[in-house]
């Protein structure tokens, strides 16, 4: 089969394995360390052909590698889901500080929360010449989103929509919440060791 990516895609998949292999590497270290793994389980994938060609049409690009590996900037894509609040930030900084890694964009949604609620740590970064995305959050957050796709893109949606999406930000508040109370809890039992 003839992919969008061309000739690049087993370079791609050897990228992403590299990165996969520092976080683990790293969260085994810490976990040996200290007890605990600052990461709960990683997500990744390669944008499907099918789904990057979508995405290109959608913005209005060429169906081509240039488009789907210079102007868009996902088709590798890692989510890191944590435990703490804390272990987002340490992950954030473990793949800033990983030889090679060019730190292209980041936006904290933690500390910027999107309107409808959705918080996560975002970067997209460039290493041995492709761009990956990371999505950085904890449990809770990752909870949150993937029932916020699932509600989001369900068609036809029947009833008070504006008090349906007013839920669904109440519902992130109330987890950020809990994130904040399980981190302060975090602390206290570290500071009695």
């Amino acid at each position: 089969m003839n992919t969008i990516y061309g000739d690049d895609l087993e370079k791609m998949k050897a990228v992403l394995d590299r990165l996969v292999k520092y976080i683990e590497e790293d969260a085994a270290a810490r976990e040996e360390k200290t007890g605990l793994s600052p990461v709960e389980h990683l997500k990744v994938r390669i944008k499907s052909d099918e789904s990057m060609r979508e995405k290109c049409r959608r913005k209005g690009l060429p169906e081509t590698k240039e488009s789907a590996l210079c102007v868009l900037h996902d088709a590798i894509g890692l989510r890191v889901v944590c435990p703490f609040l804390d272990d987002v930030y340490y992950i954030r900084d473990l793949v800033a500080s990983t030889d090679g890694i060019e730190i292209v964009q980041e936006k904290d949604y933690i500390r910027n929360v999107k309107p409808n609620g959705y918080r996560s740590y975002h970067m997209i970064v460039r290493f041995e010449g492709f761009f990956a995305e990371f999505q950085i959050r904890t449990i809770s957050m990752d909870t949150w989103a993937a029932l916020e796709h699932h509600i989001h893109y369900k068609k036809n949606i029947k009833g008070n929509t504006a008090l349906i999406f007013e839920e669904l930000k109440r519902c992130a508040d109330e987890l950020a919440s809990t994130d904040v109370s399980l981190q302060t809890i975090r602390w206290m039992i570290n500071e009695e060791e």
